[in-house]
């Protein structure tokens, strides 16, 4: 196999790294309680899945 020849920079090296950063995760509207919650997941405030109940949420007490 070939071996590069020439020393890549520094600004090269960085400029190739700098599309490494987090994703913001995709949020979505309950159509149940209208709550922010993660797409194609339960809602974890009401419970419900695709307008169906799917898991019992019980409220914390303090």
């Amino acid at each position: 196999m070939a071996n590069p020849t020439h020393r890549h920079t520094r600004t090269r090296r960085d400029k190739r790294r700098a599309n490494w950063k987090g994703q913001s995760p995709n949020l979505s509207l309950c159509s149940d309680c209208s709550e922010l919650k993660l797409s194609f997941k339960v809602c974890p405030s009401c419970g419900s899945y695709n307008g169906r109940k799917v898991l019992n949420v019980v409220e914390k007490e303090e």
